[in-house]
């Protein structure tokens, strides 16, 4: 049978063009956050099926590439359940990982810690424009800092980068974990079934609020709790300032620390700004990850029809690992996404050093070829870029290729120099 020269459905090979975006971007990525004060780390792509599978990834728990165990420990005669055939699974996201890492390692790092992590995840997802099953994620997170100060940083340092490759008119939208728990309390909902209320509200941008208000009755919610709950969202749409008509509609069950703190977090984000954007407070925002404990945001972008990165505060989750919580927060730029934009925009990369291409013809040896080489040496330390190739026998069908890649100028060497 012969071998496949496709990829693995749901992975994709990328050609040199959009190598060249990828590079670029994870230059002014990492330049941008270490000017933040974020640090590189790095974590194994294989990660304990245990962490991966701790209730804290939501949807994402059912999409993990599991990693049979190996040699003597792999018994499929006596494997009774998954237990007994898996221990580890390829990570979905980058923050458990980090969790992982910080409560290995917390002793030997500063205090608060800011991390800067770049690398490909893994999800058995079904595959669509901008969602692979192999992607890059592209997370910054503060460990350490339990007032908003985190939060602050986030999204500038996010916005900020966002600005430095060409993006703008864009929305920073925000939420609290607490309001979500608040209007529902507020409306009626049982606390067991608050997530189930999520995962519906989930749904607004799509299916509206009549939409939302007819799943929650068709799954069993009192009428009563339901029209309760969409007069929030309906007043919402009609109040000045959302977030304090949500504050004052929720008094005695919302900490009136929650609405401040959000409202310091969007002015300090409104007034210091390094790029063009909008933030706004939007209740109806959820975020799928069930380990956020707090403030949550999203970015939305005009040129793409979903989110294109978002993150929040996890305070619970070190504790998982430690048994003390420590407090935490992160924000995740959707990598992939930002990349199928630019490239569908034709965005060009500012700065690129000048491209040459030299030419080789097969005859051309010895004293002569050093003398080439020699020439693109010195235009290479002058900061040109010399490809030097041998001469193909159709070299107008070679030469349009090169100029595809950026090539602007081209030198040819002959064995004869007359040619």
């Amino acid at each position: 049978m012969a071998l496949s020269k496709k990829p693995v459905t749901g992975m994709k090979d990328i050609m040199p063009a959009e190598m060249q975006l990828r590079d670029y971007c994870i230059g002014v990525i990492k330049e941008t956050y270490a000017q933040f004060g974020f640090t590189s780390i790095e974590t194994p792509c294989v990660e304990n099926i245990a962490n991966l599978s701790n209730k804290q990834g939501g949807e994402n728990e059912k999409l993990i590439f599991k990693i049979l165990k190996r040699g003597e420990k792999l018994n499929l005669e006596t494997a009774k359940e998954e237990a007994d055939l898996v221990d580890g699974g390829l990570r979905y996201d980058l923050t458990v990982p980090l969790v992982r890492y910080y409560s290995n390692h917390a002793n030997e790092l500063p205090s608060p810690f800011k991390a800067l992590q770049m690398g490909n995840v893994w999800r058995a997802d079904r595959p669509q424009k901008g969602r692979y099953r192999q992607f890059m994620q592209c997370d910054i997170d503060i460990l350490g800092e339990p007032s908003n100060l985190a939060e602050i940083e986030l999204i500038l340092a996010t916005t900020t980068t966002l600005g430095k490759l060409g993006f703008k008119n864009f929305q920073i939208r925000i939420n609290e974990r607490r309001i979500l728990k608040a209007m529902a309390a507020y409306s009626g909902f049982p606390e067991e079934e608050f997530d189930t209320v999520f995962i519906i509200l989930d749904k607004m941008d799509k299916i509206g609020v009549d939409g939302v208000a007819e799943e929650l009755k068709k799954t069993g919610f009192a009428e009563e709790s339901v029209a309760k709950y969409m007069d929030l969202f309906v007043n919402l749409e009609k109040a000045e300032d959302g977030l304090s008509y949500l504050a004052q509609a929720l008094t005695g069950f919302l900490d009136p620390e929650v609405e401040a703190s959000l409202q310091e977090i969007i002015a300090s984000v409104k007034a210091t700004k390094a790029s063009q954007f909008e933030i706004v407070f939007d209740p109806t925002l959820v975020r799928g990850m069930s380990y956020y404990t707090g403030t949550i945001f999203e970015i939305a972008m005009p040129e793409f029809g979903g989110s294109c990165g978002g993150g929040g505060r996890y305070d619970k989750m070190v504790g998982k690992f430690t048994g003390n919580d420590v407090p935490a927060c992160g924000f995740s730029i959707g990598f992939e996404r930002i990349i199928l934009i630019m490239m569908e925009n034709g965005f060009q990369i500012p700065s690129q050093p000048k491209k040459v291409a030299y030419l080789v013809e097969k005859g051309v040896a010895g004293q002569t070829l050093c003398d080439v080489i020699a020439q693109a040496q010195a235009a290479r330390a002058d900061g040109t870029q010399v490809l030097v190739a041998r001469m193909n026998k159709n070299k107008k069908f070679q030469k349009d290729q090169l100029i595809k890649e950026g090539y602007e100028e081209f030198k040819e060497f002959y064995k004869n120099p007359l040619k």
